[in-house]
């Protein structure tokens, strides 16, 4: 993970690339509390951004060239805004890639551009660090526009580009929440209709992530096994209730009425997101009612669900989620993100934080032998402008 900047050394080291001086903008990361893999069933989330965010500068240039850096990566890409590529060429700038193109065939004409990209959202990790530079990007490109998208389109346009152009077939939540996040609120978010509302998180209750510092390489690919799962699910539930566009719409009377019409593993597909989004909802109430107790249950049935039905944990995460157990202070916690390593989320009362912190680093490292990196966050506000725009040369 980079190091934190502030933003006139981010436009520093941009004057010193570029010889100008940019105007920048950021988007969070984040965790999700609860609601994993409901998404892109049309179902309930309920988010938070946190105050790991991907900064992206830039500047006009005279000609239509989009010029890329990083400051995480060697590697730097000049490309012809009038000749984009149309498929990924694998590497970071594949994000800001696949949003300069959806911009563009939105209907935006982008300006030539300078970029400089800084990252402090952990990648690999399950904390949307790849939200996090879509929307960022997408706000820095439309500085060299004269339309403006609404936050919500744009949130829907960066999962355009990461659906179309990286290959990733995720839903809209991350891209939603990188947007539309608010400092001290998660977000409850109908993925169907882009409804939401914000739930305060309480007062005295601090998130803190554990990073396995593993991701399994059939992350991707068990992943995009999931959401096809979901989509066979959704023809076999058309054919008894025509009504059915996706698993959102399944009720449990449904589902076990036909339950033993359906394979092993859909059925278990199927059980883990019907029985997900109740959560999701029972959630939100709790968290609203300062209900700490519900929460917590809510939260380790969420775990337990996604380990034995839906098969997105692994060992290093079980063993996270098991170390917070019996922590003074410890709320509830769970596998976040997509799965197959990466972070748990936690909710602790702050009297307790830098103690849980330690401790279940400590518990961690003894049952693997690996060492964990453990952030303790708040919820943030969504993307934004950072600086204004430079006075334009004389």
């Amino acid at each position: 993970m980079a190091q934190p900047m502030v933003a006139s050394e981010i436009a520093d080291h941009f004057a010193q690339v570029f010889g100008t001086r940019p105007q920048i903008f950021r988007a969070p990361g984040r965790v999700n509390l609860i609601g994993e893999h409901t998404d892109y069933n049309d179902g309930f989330v309920m988010p938070a951004a946190i105050g790991f965010s991907t900064y992206v500068a830039v500047g006009r240039r005279p000609d239509r060239k989009l010029v890329t850096h990083s400051e995480q990566f060697a590697d730097h890409f000049e490309f012809d805004l009038d000749d984009l590529p149309r498929q990924r060429i694998g590497s970071w700038c594949d994000y800001v890639l696949g949003v300069a193109l959806a911009l563009q065939q939105r209907g935006l004409k982008l300006g030539g551009a300078n970029l400089l990209v800084h990252g402090e959202v952990p990648i690999g990790a399950g904390l949307s660090s790849s939200a996090a530079i879509e929307v960022a990007s997408a706000l820095a490109l439309m500085s060299r526009s004269t339309v403006h998208l609404a936050l919500p389109e744009i949130a829907k346009l960066c999962r355009q580009a990461e659906n179309n152009f990286v290959g990733a077939h995720v839903g809209i939540m991350d891209q939603f929440v990188s947007c539309m996040g608010k400092s001290g609120q998660a977000i409850l978010l109908d993925c169907r209709t882009l409804d939401y509302q914000f739930v305060a998180i309480p007062s005295g209750v601090e998130l803190v992530v554990g990073n396995t510092m593993v991701k399994h390489e059939v992350a991707t690919s068990g992943y995009n096994a999931r959401r096809a799962e979901s989509e066979e699910a959704v023809r076999y539930f058309m054919k008894w209730d025509p009504t059915v566009r996706a698993l959102r719409d399944v009720s449990l009377d449904l589902l076990n009425e036909h339950a033993r019409d359906l394979p092993p593993i859909i059925l278990k597909r199927c059980t883990h997101v019907i029985h997900e989004n109740e959560r999701t909802l029972a959630a939100a109430r709790a968290l609203a009612a300062g209900d700490f107790a519900e929460i917590g249950e809510l939260m380790r049935a969420s775990h337990c669900s996604l380990r034995d039905q839906y098969e997105v944990s692994c060992r290093e995460l079980d063993l996270m989620v098991e170390s917070a157990e019996g922590l003074p202070g410890f709320i509830g916690g769970r596998m976040t993100g997509g799965g197959f390593g990466g972070c748990t989320i936690n909710l602790v009362h702050e009297e307790h934080v830098a103690d849980f912190a330690a401790q279940i680093a400590d518990r961690y490292r003894a049952a693997t032998g690996i060492n964990p990196q453990v952030y303790v966050c708040v919820a943030g506000d969504g993307a934004q402008a950072v600086t204004e725009p430079p006075e334009p040369a004389p």
